[in-house]
């Protein structure tokens, strides 16, 4: 196919071989295959921030550091720089959340490059050797759904002990290859520790895992595998051997009412999202 204006740079510096097609268009990224040597990746193209439905959310961004003051400075005036450096800080959010996980041992693409706004990685095949298709896309047995399920939450464990909350987790960002699921699109990752609204999106996180793949094995509606997660999490029990049992025991007390109604507009946004992705794939 003709090479995409973005792509162009990668293939004078000899990064890209050739496009041989589009996988898919996203909310926040447009992905092709390509060719490399003898092997064949995936580039993924960001869209730049007027076109993405998906925004950059301050809870999101919240304590994500820059290369320097001036770039912070002008990031919070809004400045045609800053949201420059805001863009950029967005993208390169997914390389570095990509090569952190990647070390830890968590099932995401390896990253092999990142250049004019362009990621260049592996390309998740299922047992044909074709591209992985989105959870979303394949119906389970239930045998299969407990069996991903469980695989996930491991996943979900060794992100946290890395420190990384995916923040946007569901059966629209994971993959599944011949091997089993692996998860992607990570530019809204943030800081387990140094992020305050981590734990709300950790528990939402899984909370799509269990919703998803309990309309299979309708018993996993019934867990609370996140809040056992984050309990273990915060008294610094957490480990990626760490056995799960889905079983929490919540603390009474008063009410936080204003905690509630974020929860409820932060449902609210996630079913709007959840829409739009519907409408994209379909």
């Amino acid at each position: 196919m003709k090479s995409p204006k973005r792509l162009q740079s990668l293939i004078d510096e000899g990064l890209i071989d050739a496009v041989v097609r589009q996988l898919m268009s996203g909310k926040e990224a447009m992905v092709y295959v390509v060719r490399c040597g003898e092997e064949t990746r995936c580039a993924k193209v960001y869209k730049e921030a007027t076109q993405r439905s998906f925004r950059q959310a301050v809870d999101y961004t919240e304590n994500r550091k820059v290369k320097n003051t001036r770039q912070a400075r002008a990031m919070a005036k809004g400045t045609r720089f800053g949201r420059q450096a805001q863009e950029a800080a967005w993208q390169s959010a997914e390389v570095d959340a990509l090569y952190r996980l990647a070390a830890a041992g968590v099932r995401v693409p390896k990253p092999h490059n990142f250049h004019d706004g362009v990621l260049l990685m592996e390309l998740v095949t299922d047992a044909h050797g074709d591209a992985a298709p989105r959870l979303n896309d394949v119906a389970f047995a239930p045998d299969e759904a407990r069996t991903h399920h469980q695989a996930l939450l491991r996943e979900v464990v060794r992100m946290l002990c890395a420190g990384v909350v995916h923040g946007d987790l569901s059966e629209f960002n994971i993959l599944l290859a011949a091997d089993g699921p692996v998860i992607i699109d990570l530019p809204q990752a943030v800081d387990a520790a140094g992020n305050n609204h981590a734990q709300r999106m950790l528990l939402r996180d899984v909370d799509n895992l269990r919703g998803f793949f309990g309309g299979f094995a309708p018993e996993l509606l019934r867990t609370e595998f996140g809040a056992e997660i984050w309990d273990l999490y915060e008294r610094g029990a957490l480990h990626t051997e760490a056995v799960l049992t889905g079983r929490f025991e919540r603390k009474t007390g008063p009410a936080d009412v204003g905690s509630v109604l974020r929860e409820i507009d932060d449902a609210r946004a996630e079913d709007a999202a959840r829409r739009l992705r519907l409408a994209t794939a379909a």
